[in-house]
């Protein structure tokens, strides 16, 4: 029945003229039976919402078509033995999970994966790969995990893995690889993102230890190497020995898988059982760190308990090798062993080693250095210096107010006192007669006149005076009012001060 609106007028529902177009969308969501699923689902395949699982059909190629929707693809356990350019005719932009393994895949495009711009999850592993191709995976730009192993690869191209800058995990253990990759892991522009590394089970004889020390340590860390037949060296124990005490998932785990060849064992021995062990006599490296900034000298000591060493030799972060006394460069061989850095600048950090061969022990020490960037320090310390030069500024001023304002002023002080102006007969000649003893009341003539000098006594600024503070008789009215000056004052010099005549 047609659906009507409040004022009676027709209104056309949703899916008039497609009667199953709501069903199809509700089944979208739900697994489907063969045949049943919206956008037609591929033979043999089971979908749901966006998955499409094909695993264990007997498939020989990648069916079609494929429901542009797809965001994961399932088809593992199947006899796709060529992944062709064409494979996916359209573009599939919701692809992020393709899964391949165990087809026996011996051949993959340079160009397949043009189609799936947004893959973050290939799984590869378990097939006959022999070779990665030159840009094999270029396209794959938003790649996060790839797994590659158990396969039979031998050759890896070097631009292989050219602009997988998300890529987080590469796993290509179990395969036929006789070289270490160091390109892949050396700059850390290729990959930059790496965080894991698993080559287990591979050809590798030798590992470029000096090259792995100079590794970032989230890498550096979760490098698994097990299950190679690796050649014993100390180098190689002193690498598995700082994992062990690191508690490193990657040794801790399989320890009893990493083993090596010694020239005089008949058969491969643990790798962290060469302590103290014929010929080699290794002994487990010590650790140091040292902190540093910007512009910086600094001595990297290389104290080893070795004695009559035969050789040492530093080798830097980068890889490079510091042999001979003095150097041209900023890193400088001494006398005593020890390594001088000057004018240290951000690439100088990481990781350093002193190698030491002695006549019955070898020793490795590692230096971990720290250079810390002046620009993070720096304006911290501008600004405690401003504000300490502001603050003494300030304490200053205020000191110098402090000396001219409010230190007692006894002059500041008198003259501020209002006093009524003293009588013409308090003048200098008139206080002069006043303040003379009568001679006659201390003894007559010079007799007098010795007695009153030697009974005198020292007053203000070394002058004699006489009997004290004198005695000044009663007055009325404002004169009353008027006291003898201080003593200690100015004014006393005049006011009171006798004459002796």
């Amino acid at each position: 029945h047609p659906h009507r609106d409040p004022t009676g007028q027709r209104v056309p529902m949703a899916g008039a003229g497609a009667p199953g177009l709501l069903l199809c969308v509700a089944l979208v969501a739900a697994v489907a039976p063969q045949g049943t699923w919206c956008g037609s689902c591929p033979p043999r395949c089971v979908c749901a919402s966006n998955i499409l699982s094909c695993s264990q059909a007997v498939l020989s190629a990648v069916p079609a078509p494929l429901p542009r929707f797809t965001a994961v693809l399932d088809l593992s356990h199947n006899n796709v033995s060529r992944l062709r350019a064409d494979w996916a005719p359209g573009r599939l932009a919701h692809l992020h999970a393709l899964l391949l393994s165990h087809n026996g895949l011996s051949f993959v495009s340079t160009e397949a994966f043009t189609h799936v711009p947004h893959l973050r999850h290939l799984d590869l592993s378990s097939n006959r790969l022999r070779a990665l191709e030159e840009n094999l995976f270029s396209d794959l730009t938003e790649l996060e995990v790839l797994l590659l192993y158990n396969n039979e690869i031998s050759t890896v191209d070097r631009t292989a893995f050219e602009n997988l800058n998300r890529l987080r995990k590469l796993y290509l253990g179990q395969n036929r690889i006789s070289r270490f990759p160091l390109e892949l892991l050396r700059d850390g522009s290729r990959l930059p993102q790496l965080a894991l590394l698993d080559l287990s089970a591979n050809r590798l004889r030798h590992v470029p230890v000096g090259e792995l020390q100079a590794l970032p340590a989230w890498l550096r860390d979760r490098l698994y190497l097990h299950g190679n037949p690796l050649v014993c060296d100390c180098p190689l124990f002193q690498l598995m020995a700082r994992g062990r005490r690191r508690r490193l998932s990657a040794v801790v785990d399989f320890q009893e898988e990493l083993r090596c060849a010694l020239p005089s064992a008949p058969a491969p021995v643990g790798i962290l059982a060469l302590a103290g062990r014929a010929p080699l006599n290794c002994s487990e490296a010590r650790e140091a760190v040292l902190e540093a900034h910007l512009g910086d000298t600094v001595t990297l000591s290389c104290d080893t308990r070795v004695r009559g060493a035969r050789s040492r030799h530093w080798v830097t972060p980068g890889g490079e090798r510091v042999l001979q006394e003095g150097g041209n460069g900023s890193a400088a061989l001494l006398g005593n062993g020890s390594l001088q850095l000057r004018a240290l600048r951000p690439e100088d950090a990481g990781t350093y080693a002193c190698w030491v061969a002695g006549p019955l022990l070898n020793e490795t020490l590692y230096v971990e250095l720290l250079v810390h960037n002046f620009t993070l320090h720096g304006p911290h310390d501008t600004l405690n210096t401003a504000y300490t030069t502001l603050v003494g500024c300030i304490l200053s001023v205020v000191l110098v107010l402090i000396y001219l304002y409010l230190t007692p002023c006894r002059c500041c002080c008198c003259r501020g006192t209002d006093k009524a102006p003293p009588p013409r007969d308090d003048s200098i000649n008139s206080s002069v007669l006043s303040a003379t003893p009568n001679h006659a009341a201390g003894g007559a003539g010079e007799a007098g006149r010795s007695r009153s000098a030697s009974g005198a006594s020292v007053g203000q600024n070394g002058r004699f005076k006489a009997g004290g503070t004198p005695q000044v008789p009663p007055r009325h009215g404002p004169r009353a009012q008027r006291k003898v000056s201080d003593p200690d004052s100015v004014s006393s010099v005049f006011s009171d001060t006798p004459i002796v005549v």
